[in-house]
Parts: C-alpha cells; structure tokens; sequence
C-alpha cells in the first residue's frame, strides 16, 4: 500500500502559537485539563525529558483534544520533548482525507498519514451483523507500532479518558473474569513500544465541551457503518445511571484503582495467603467489630 507523508517538520522546529486568545470560559476549563493531564504524567512518568510522542489522531474530539493539549505543555514544560501527530487513514468509503492534513498544517504541526485499507480486510472477515471494532483495532494497532519505530517515536499517545478506563473496568468485570483496565502507561508484549494515555483523569464531558470550544474539525466515527459495541455503551449507560443515582460514585471508582488491597482480594500471584500466620500485634481493638456481628 501507498504510504503518504505530507508534512515532515525539523524537530528542532516549534509550532506556532496556536489560533487566536482564548475567551475565559474556555481558557478555565482549558487550566483545568492541563492541570489533570500534568498530573498524570508526573504520577506516572508519562514524558521524560528528549521524548519524541507519537500522537495518534483519529479525528475524534478525544485524540483532538489530546493534541491540542500536549501543545499547550509543550509550550511550558520543563522538559524538552517533540511531537509528531499520525494518523492511520483506513480507507473507509467516505473519508474526508483531507481534513486531518488542513487543520494539523495549519497550526504547524509535524504529521504523517499512513494509508492502509484495512476496511476491506475487516469487510472482508467478519460476517454482516457482527461488529468489526474489535478485528479493526488490533489491526490499527500493528500499524501504528510500525509507523511509530519509522518516525523515531519514543512514546505513543492515546487519547482514551476517564470514562474509557472505568467502561473498561466494568466490562472485564462482568464479561472476561478480570479486575483490569486501560493502565496510563503501557509497555508493549514485544516490548519495543511505551503507551502512554496522558487524559487517563480527565472526563469525557469535559472534553466534549473542549472540542466544542474549540472548533476542532471532528470527523464522524460511524464511517465503516459498524456500531460501537453494545457492550461497552451498555457499560456506558450503566456508569452514567448510577452517576445519577449517587453522584460521585464514579469518582469513588477511579480513586480504587490507584487504591488496591491485595490482602484483601483473592488473587493468589499478589498476596501469599498459604504463608499468612498469627502475629500478636498488640492491637486488641482492631477487629472488635467482628464480635459486634452476628454469627
């Protein structure tokens, strides 16, 4: 397949301030996102000084947004790190192909778009009526781990968010047996990629409201004509619900995952509860509420 490169810039090179001031709405939540997002990269060390970050940019307000901020650190960080956005063009029958180049040449910022017609593939395996996310975003993934080690990326940035991680906690949950999810930082099973997801804080209605003030050039994800997994907008809808019900149960949840008692769950690989023995701490009261339960 044809790979096309429209823009390479130098990477001493530094992109322009980006379109006019901020109005002061915008310019508030906008604080409030980089102040999420530094602090999941020093929590996590998600960019380390002479990185090079790959960003992938589907066109959707997330991985828009994830740009668009990283630009905005870029600006002000510390540390030196370079960035270079891609974009994995499918060749799915209605792709605006020119959007993506237009607006990433416009701010000035260094690009590639990598074509491969995926969509036949997956068009071509999956029976009608089943959904071909899944097929689609393992293939998407070899790409974008090629494309990162052709332009020297040392992270690849993804533009999942908070909602995404907990969706993810639900669903292996209740449909694969596991307690796991979408980690900020990620190493890859060949081990030559680093993962990094620098909006793991940051909610999706915030960035909604983001991309909308900031005009960014969405382009629509219902192209392929597949439907998002109905599992996951079932998980969605769930979270949401309960949101409702006990506002901040979510939050409670996210907190969780940055608080795990291993002692306290059942996997065997994380705590050895066969060399578990009496130890007399001296700490009479600590379990006096068991006696104050019935047998």
């Amino acid at each position: 397949m044809k790979r096309v490169k429209y823009l390479l810039m130098s990477p001493t090179t530094h992109p322009p301030t980006m379109r006019s001031k901020l109005d002061d709405t915008t310019q508030q939540l906008q604080t409030q996102l980089l102040r999420q997002v530094g602090q999941a990269i020093s929590e996590y060390g998600l960019i380390e000084a002479g990185d090079t970050i790959m960003v992938c940019l589907s066109g959707g307000k997330d991985s828009y947004a994830l740009l668009d901020l990283l630009l905005v650190l870029q600006r002000r960080a510390p540390v030196r790190f370079d960035l270079i956005a891609v974009n994995l063009d499918q060749k799915q029958p209605g792709f605006p192909a020119h959007v993506l180049p237009e607006y990433l040449t416009s701010i000035g910022v260094p690009f590639h778009i990598e074509t491969r017609d995926t969509y036949s593939i997956v068009q071509r395996l999956i029976p009608d009526g089943q959904t071909t996310c899944s097929l689609c975003s393992r293939l998407r993934r070899g790409h974008l781990y090629r494309v990162a080690t052709q332009v020297g990326a040392t992270k690849i940035a993804l533009g999942h968010h908070r909602d995404d991680i907990l969706e993810t906690l639900m669903l292996n949950l209740l449909f694969t047996g596991k307690l796991k999810t979408m980690p900020p930082k990620l190493r890859s099973k060949n081990g030559r990629h680093l993962v990094i997801r620098p909006l793991a804080a940051v909610r999706e209605t915030d960035l909604t409201l983001y991309a909308e003030r900031r005009g960014f050039p969405i382009i629509p994800c219902n192209l392929c004509g597949s439907q998002e997994d109905l599992r996951r907008k079932e998980a969605k809808a769930f979270l949401r619900e309960w949101e409702r019900r006990a506002p901040g149960c979510t939050d409670s949840m996210f907190a969780a995952l940055s608080n795990v008692a291993p002692s306290l769950l059942l996997d065997k690989q994380l705590f050895d509860f066969r060399a578990l023995r009496l130890e007399d701490t001296g700490m009479e009261e600590e379990d006096a509420w068991l006696d104050q339960e019935g047998a």
